[in-house]
């Protein structure tokens, strides 16, 4: 089992930046490919990143390619989302996201362990 708690969001100006993180409790994180979702009000939840166990492989969604970078530190059982270039249509509550086996990385299949979310609110 892994329990997962998100930080780091908060209110912030169009063009800012913000770096969200997400603390793992488990004993081996290496199992584990790692993704942040979000959702905004009255919409479904939605892939923005996802890294492979071992921090090589990485993927984004079209929305933010180019404007976050997910990366984890194994050693700290630790996953982050640089979220530079923000734009209020990036406004939702973001959600750290674990599975094993996963086979496509942008689905919330095999995605067993959730977060609570954490608030990102982009002005204008």
């Amino acid at each position: 089992q892994m329990q997962l708690v998100e930080s780091g969001g908060g209110l912030v100006h169009a063009g800012d930046s913000l770096r969200l993180s997400c603390a793992a409790s488990v004993r081996t994180f290496t199992n584990y490919d790692m993704a942040w979702f979000r959702q905004a009000p009255g919409q479904e939840r939605e892939f923005v990143a996802a890294i492979r166990w071992s921090g090589v492989s990485t993927y984004y969604a079209d929305s933010v390619k180019g404007r976050f970078t997910i990366s984890r530190d194994n050693a700290k059982n630790m996953v982050y989302l640089q979220m530079n270039s923000l734009k209020p249509e990036d406004t939702a509550v973001y959600y750290c996201a674990g599975g094993s086996h996963i086979v496509e990385p942008s689905s919330l299949e095999r995605y067993y362990h959730w977060g609570q979310g954490t608030q990102v609110t982009v002005s204008s």
